[in-house]
């Protein structure tokens, strides 16, 4: 009976545990939960999301501008196509070899400049609105935000999230299946014959 007792209260600290961080933490594992789903979709989103990535003219590297030459061409594209006052601080520069063509990925904003390798005829200007997303996602928005290189909230943020998400799962479990093992017990005990 002590044992029965025991589970019980158990059961009803993973609860209380189970439900603490359902209430603290709901905001954030929705925001968790959304994000992660627009950007399992970002591919397929129709370059909502994730813009489609263009073609050059040639895949072929001797044929292609200088890399200065093509970020020149991109810095004049975001002043004169996007805005003069965005920075032109990089972040990345991502050259698609089997495309012929280079993205250029801006560090302080969510503009992209897709420039053919070759030419430097500009492909596509995108927003880049997953990369937007993925910072919502890891919680790198408020480092990327205050900049600070280190990431303390994004290690903060995906420390606690994934702490809470173990504790919720294993309290999800044993709300799930402490109840049948208690009731099994129950029955158990109740169907053994009582010796007098």
């Amino acid at each position: 009976m002590k044992d029965l007792k025991d589970r019980s209260r158990r059961l009803r600290f993973y609860r209380k545990i189970h439900g603490v961080l359902g209430g603290t933490l709901f905001f954030f594992f929705l925001i968790i939960a959304v994000t992660g789903l627009l950007l399992g979709w970002k591919k397929h989103s129709g370059g909502v999301l994730l813009a489609k990535s263009y073609k050059g003219v040639s895949a072929d590297p001797k044929t292609w501008l200088p890399v200065d030459s093509l970020q020149k061409i991109a810095f004049n594209t975001l002043r004169d196509s996007v805005s003069a006052e965005l920075s032109p601080e990089l972040d990345r520069i991502d050259i698609r070899p089997q495309k012929g063509m280079v993205k250029f990925v801006f560090a302080d904003h969510y503009a992209g400049i897709q420039l053919d390798c070759a030419t430097g005829q500009v492909l596509h200007i995108e927003t880049r609105r997953s990369d937007f997303i993925e910072k919502l996602h890891d919680g790198s928005y408020l480092d990327a935000l205050v900049k600070l290189d280190e990431q303390p909230f994004k290690l903060l943020y995906t420390s606690i999230m994934g702490i809470a998400l173990i504790l919720f799962s294993v309290t999800g479990f044993y709300l799930y299946y402490g109840p049948k093992r208690i009731r099994q017990e129950k029955l158990t005990r109740s169907a053994k014959p009582v010796i007098q």
